[in-house]
């Protein structure tokens, strides 16, 4: 039996998914309850926590592989709710798909979305115990510390920074595209009047893989 975690860090927090994910029939319930138990503090810091790593996962590429996984385009908010059910699917997915999207192909189908909400319950906790939005009680400079600490365990895979078209999808995560889209890729556009993407499309690299492939030149 696993001791009872009475802290929220790094470690205790993957494990209080994973626990919560063990009651299927109300996991984020089961979750929201244990963190009122830990208090305000433990629930804001697993909030901190989630916030981080959903911040930690804002990649192109991993949003590319977000849009063939939705199968046809990803939005904002849409991306936002995948990083969301990424966390949910444990550190071991979290961190591969982090390293390499296309790993995603072997994680749970995204069309189940049981355990999405799990992130959020610090959030929701925190408000109930204290009758305050958590965004009152921001630590700014607590945050980053923590961000960057989170990040140091993070191995960002090659090319996971560049926005890619449909055509570089198929060779950037060719097991995702078969599971998701066998018929052909489509994922839609990106905004191409965004500074970010005109940015991230003349600053980052793309992946070797279709540098290899296409003979790009970077």
């Amino acid at each position: 039996m696993s001791s009872r975690i009475t802290e929220v860090n790094k470690d205790t927090f993957w494990a209080l998914i994973a626990q919560a994910k063990e009651h299927p029939g109300g996991p984020s319930e089961w979750l929201m309850e244990r963190l009122m138990d830990l208090g305000p503090e433990q629930a804001k810091k697993f909030d901190d926590i989630a916030c981080a790593y959903t911040s930690l996962a804002y990649q192109y590429g991993l949003w590319t592989a977000a849009s063939v996984m939705e199968r046809g385009g990803c939005t904002d908010d849409g991306f936002i709710d995948f990083r969301g059910w990424l966390i949910a699917q444990g550190r071991e997915v979290y961190m591969a798909a982090l390293k390499d999207p296309d790993s995603l192909a072997d994680a749970a189908d995204y069309q189940d979305q049981r355990f999405v909400c799990l992130p959020h319950m610090g959030d929701r906790a925190y408000e109930e115990l204290t009758g305050r939005e958590i965004y009152e009680d921001f630590d700014p400079a607590g945050y980053d510390a923590l961000k960057s600490e989170l990040k140091q365990d993070i191995v960002y895979g090659d090319g996971i920074g560049y926005p890619y078209d449909a055509a570089d999808a198929q060779v950037y995560l060719p097991r995702l595209c078969q599971r998701y889209m066998p018929e052909g890729v489509n994922i839609g556009t990106w905004n191409i009047n965004s500074l970010e993407i005109r940015a991230a499309r003349a600053t980052a690299q793309k992946s070797k893989k279709i540098k290899k492939d296409r003979g790009d030149s970077r």
